[in-house]
């Protein structure tokens, strides 16, 4: 393949990810059964625009799994990143339906506890946002390999979805009802059970 063809073939696949991206952006994704919100009020404009950029970090630690790790795992990982592309899609599929922004310019202010505490500008996965990892850790994990990488994945992942456990707790005790209250119960749930399973698997490992 001469330069030429390599550029082209680079920039085709280019194009075809930012189409992949920009079509899950936009198509609303709800679960069986449900009905989408007409209008969301701000705790929940806010819940959701945090929980995209939550699930958003949740993917970039799947990415950075060593992929020559235990299969198991690596097969969590998968699960786990499916899981939250088809959230993704409905939080974003709510978000356009209300005409609110994807991203939250008041990152975690409508959690109680939150409330009068510092915000970082939109974008930045603060630490005031539960069980995010900094940029640092998912250094260490991409670099790490076999057993390290597992343990690194494990704790980092299972310290996420503890997160989104917290944040969607709070948004179940503040909302009075509607799809948003019922899928942060769900999340709960699915999530929980994850953090068991990563608890399981990170004994198992001594850790």
């Amino acid at each position: 393949m001469n330069r030429r063809s390599g550029f082209r073939s680079a920039g085709l696949a280019g194009l075809a990810l930012l189409l992949l991206v920009m079509g899950a952006a936009l198509r609303p994704v709800l679960p069986a059964g449900a009905t989408a919100p007409a209008v969301l009020n701000e705790i929940e404009i806010g819940f959701v625009q945090d929980m995209v950029a939550h699930h958003g970090q949740a993917l970039a630690l799947t990415q950075r799994l060593d992929t020559d790790a235990d299969p198991f795992v690596v097969g969590l990982a998968r699960q786990i990143a499916d899981g939250q592309r088809t959230e993704l899609g409905m939080l974003l599929g709510w978000l356009r339906l209300a005409g609110a922004p994807v991203v939250n310019a008041r990152q975690m202010a409508w959690m109680p506890k939150m409330a009068g505490t510092h915000h970082h500008s939109a974008g930045d996965l603060s630490p005031t946002m539960p069980g995010t990892a900094s940029a640092a850790e998912l250094d260490e994990l991409a670099a790490a390999r076999g057993v390290q990488a597992e343990i690194a994945f494990l704790r980092l992942m299972r310290r996420h979805h503890a997160g989104a456990v917290e944040m969607a707790a709070a948004a179940d005790a503040v909302l009075t009802d509607g799809e948003v209250r019922r899928s942060a119960r769900e999340m709960v749930r699915t999530q929980g059970q994850e953090i068991g399973l990563m608890t399981l698997l990170l004994d198992r490992r001594g850790d």
